[in-house]
């Protein structure tokens, strides 16, 4: 497999793990046959508030042999129900590290949007024949403008045009 974020799609596929690939990566597959259009250092998952959706997250990324974080500590051991209804509560971002500068951020927020929500509009693309379901590219653009952090003004304003063309195309938004 030789896309990044394809061993970890799999395993999440094998364990009927819910989530949404969001953010600068999700909005790249809206660009021309899914090639990059824009520059990301990581890769971001939005996942329901479900301690055990969460479980079977890290779990998927250990098989993966994927590093687990919480800031910059490995997460603690056991990953299990109770630490994931702690993260739950807490809306705790766990990262990801791997192979290859490999950075992954298991997410449970969205600015500007539920879970539900995303996920009743997702659109799946494939990665090496693996599905990997993705936010609509209007909900990635409306929740970094929800944001309002300056990485993502940024991207909103040096990406306008680019944005607004893949906005425009039919069953795209």
């Amino acid at each position: 497999m030789t896309h990044p974020l394809a061993p970890i799609a799999l395993e999440f596929a094998e364990r009927s793990v819910r989530y949404v690939l969001i953010g600068v990566s999700g909005a790249n597959f809206y660009g021309p046959a899914g090639q990059a259009v824009f520059t990301t250092n990581d890769f971001d998952l939005f996942f329901p508030p479900d301690p055990a959706n969460l479980v079977l997250a890290w779990e998927a990324c250990e098989q993966a042999k994927l590093d687990l974080w919480l800031g910059d500590e490995p997460l603690d051991r056991p990953r299990d129900r109770w630490l994931a209804e702690r993260f739950v509560t807490q809306r705790a971002l766990t990262r990801v590290t791997g192979p290859n500068e490999l950075l992954i951020d298991l997410t449970l927020v969205m600015a500007g949007f539920g879970f539900e929500a995303v996920w009743a509009e997702r659109r799946e693309f494939r990665i090496e024949g693996v599905r990997v379901p993705t936010a609509r590219l209007l909900h990635i653009v409306e929740s970094k403008q929800a944001a309002g952090r300056p990485k993502d003004q940024l991207f909103l304003a040096t990406h306008k045009d680019a944005l607004e063309q893949l906005l425009k195309k039919p069953d795209l938004s």
